[in-house]
């Protein structure tokens, strides 16, 4: 009898934790995803070290937002578009793989232009502030000084104006900081990271390397809130160093 009842109670317990296994693959996939950031090309908005969820519903869902990405239907489901300033994880579209953040700049038929470190949207440029100076790393690990700016990107009839922070190191010039006319294809988005002299994005072709266009149905969701972060270099799983890694100003901070 009590042998029954030790069997009885294993397999209840095998059956409780595959029905949570199965409720977290249905979150998963259809509703948010965790992801954390590797790199600094969306500083200030996003540091790394953060840990991000993403929502997978907000602009339907494709092969690419599914887990193990399964070719089990062309295009998206439920689509709806992203709006400009929208920071979204997608696939590198050189390899499909990859997984990206960055920052919605243009939408399908945009015109856009970098002209001497200044965005351009379909001729205009687009309007900044001056905030503050600071203090980061470029891509070989050393400390630039960079000016932080408020930057206000366009709205439309269904959408408002954005405002968001951007960086530019102090006195470069690099090749982002000029760029040919960019004419976004259909169905296609064209994406910047706000670290704005430190960002392999859109302006970079994907046969030198960086990002081209963006098609629709390579996103992956909408980044929605920081649901923890740890300061560079420590490990989140550490959790013993958490009273001095985590960064707990930062904890269920929204990205906007």
């Amino acid at each position: 009898m009590a042998e029954k009842r030790e069997e009885g109670g294993f397999l209840e317990t095998i059956k409780v934790i595959l029905q949570a296994l199965a409720i977290a693959l249905v979150i998963r996939t259809l509703l948010f995803q965790p992801f954390n950031i590797p790199s600094g090309s969306m500083i200030p908005t996003l540091l790394i070290g953060d840990y991000v969820f993403v929502s997978k519903y907000s602009y339907g869902y494709s092969n690419y937002s599914m887990p193990f990405g399964p070719d089990i239907f062309s295009g998206r489901i439920l689509a709806s578009p992203p709006n400009r300033g929208d920071v979204v994880v997608f696939k590198l579209p050189r390899d499909n793989e990859t997984d990206y953040i960055k920052r919605v700049i243009g939408l399908p038929g945009d015109r856009i232009q970098v002209i001497d470190g200044r965005l351009y949207i379909n001729g205009v440029i687009v309007p900044r502030t001056p905030i503050e100076k600071a203090v980061t790393e470029n891509r070989e690990g050393r400390d630039v000084p960079v000016t932080t700016y408020r930057e206000t990107l366009p709205g439309n009839s269904d959408h408002p104006p954005v405002e968001h922070t951007i960086i530019e190191i102090e006195g470069d010039h690099g090749i982002n900081d000029s760029t040919e006319l960019f004419v976004v294809p259909p169905d296609h988005y064209f994406m910047m990271g706000d670290n704005r002299d430190n960002s392999t994005d859109s302006r970079i072709a994907p046969e030198l390397g960086g990002v081209g266009f963006v098609p629709f149905v390579n996103l992956v969701g909408r980044a929605e809130i920081i649901f923890f972060s740890v300061k560079k270099d420590e490990s989140a799983l550490a959790f013993w160093r958490w009273p001095w890694s985590v960064r707990w100003d930062r904890l269920f901070r929204p990205v906007h």
